[in-house]
């Protein structure tokens, strides 16, 4: 080995040595990934396509810390093909076209086919992305694209209908925890199960921040075990516990107190929410539900302003947004209550599985084609805009007496 090829060999594994842990702990093998089961799971389908080398142009679709840039390493060591990984955040139409001339080379050359990985595809412009269309169609190269957006929106409909999308889904807990618990054994280091759990539960789907996190409290901590304390600070925030069931429970506690008019209560469970870092867009649809379910024709108003929150959350985002989801959830609570407009839909749906549906009255049924007179389809029907004063039976006959919309039982702040 050359003098130059020796030092680029010292400076590879330094900077291997220096990489954050979630890089040093890449997984070079489909087993020794952590989630994603529906794909790389035994039998399915981007796990047989890996394990033949056989695999088409595709687009790999998640948020970020699930797995994608992984399941590209695990491609570049199983492949047989020439493997050439490209960031839409550096590479501009030149890189790409001499990777495709490169590719066009090996196959004509020796007969080897080439996989091209571009990670953040979305950040390529209209012209990148139609730079790969052609070798991408021909075959000269197979396409391994990976995005946090929503590929529909983000690349190409001429290169997204040439490749299989396939969709990565958030880590769960039980996935947080046994990469956690990975990342304990390769620091040499030992963890409370304080710690474990505050990281488990602050990191659930981003597999990348919770092995960053540990990383960072284990150098807070040195030698000593880690703490729920190293956590926090590792983490950036004060300790909140906030697992599934909390999730749940303070929801409930959230609603019930609008409901109950307490506005007070409803801000502080509001507040425990924002703080554990619950999806805003989470709570704002909450809201909107709970304007008609419990509100309704006492506030119509409320659902306007459940609405109009829910778009500012879309629009404005947080930490912005708390304000528009305060302002909501105090309307709200200080409205009058009344449940009549879900008891009217749910009453009615109840009738329907209940067999309790009828056939649409002939003088009720659409009359504006020809020969619906002489089957008598909206023969006898008068709009009330002629005659104020008509008065149909609009029900059909095996409910005409059921009344599911009652204007009662206001309670007011």
């Amino acid at each position: 080995m050359s003098a130059p090829d020796l030092f680029s060999a010292a400076a590879q594994e330094r900077l291997k040595s220096r990489a954050p842990l979630a890089s040093r702990m890449r997984p070079r093998t489909l087993d020794e990934i952590v989630g994603q089961k529906h794909l790389v799971g035994p039998g399915c389908v981007l796990r047989l396509l890996v394990e033949k080398d056989a695999l088409s142009s595709v687009i790999l679709w998640g948020p970020p810390g699930t797995g994608k840039t992984t399941l590209a390493e695990v491609i570049a060591q199983s492949t047989a093909r020439d493997f050439h990984r490209l960031s839409a955040v550096s590479a501009g139409v030149k890189d790409v076209r001499e990777v495709i001339e490169h590719a066009r080379q090996r196959l004509g050359e020796a007969g080897k086919s080439s996989i091209v990985f571009i990670d953040e595809i979305h950040r390529f412009s209209k012209s990148q992305q139609d730079a790969l269309l052609p070798a991408v169609e021909n075959g000269t190269i197979t396409l391994i694209g990976a995005t946090t957006e929503n590929p529909m929106f983000e690349v190409n409909a001429p290169l997204r209908s040439r490749s299989t999308l396939f969709r990565l889904e958030p880590l769960d807990e039980h996935d947080i925890e046994v990469l956690l618990k990975r990342g304990l054994e390769s620091l040499g280091q030992e963890a409370t199960s304080q710690a474990v759990a505050l990281l488990v539960s602050r990191c659930v789907g981003d597999g990348r921040q919770a092995l960053t996190s540990l990383e960072v409290a284990a150098a807070i901590a040195g030698r000593d075990v880690i703490s729920q304390t190293h956590a926090e600070a590792a983490l950036s925030t004060s300790s909140l516990r906030y697992g599934r069931d909390d999730h749940y429970d303070v929801v409930s506690a959230f609603i019930k107190s609008i409901r109950g008019s307490d506005v007070d209560a409803g801000i502080h469970w509001l507040a425990r929410m924002l703080e554990a870092g619950e999806d805003a867009r989470f709570i704002a649809r909450r809201l909107v539900i709970l304007a008609s379910e419990d509100i309704g024709m006492a506030d119509p108003t409320a659902l306007l302003v459940a609405t109009a929150a829910a778009q500012a959350v879309e629009y404005v985002g947080l930490p912005e947004a708390q304000l528009n989801l305060a302002q909501a959830v105090i309307h709200l609570g200080r409205a009058p209550k009344n449940n009549a407009v879900a008891q009217a839909i749910w009453t009615a749906r109840q009738d329907v599985r209940d067999g309790l549906i009828g056939e649409v009255p002939q003088f009720l049924r659409d009359g504006h084609y020809r020969g619906a007179n002489e089957l008598g389809h909206g023969v006898g029907y008068v709009s009330p805009h002629d005659d104020p004063t008509v008065k149909q039976q609009y029900l059909p006959d095996s409910v005409a007496d059921k009344t599911y919309y009652r204007e009662t039982g206001v309670v007011d702040e």
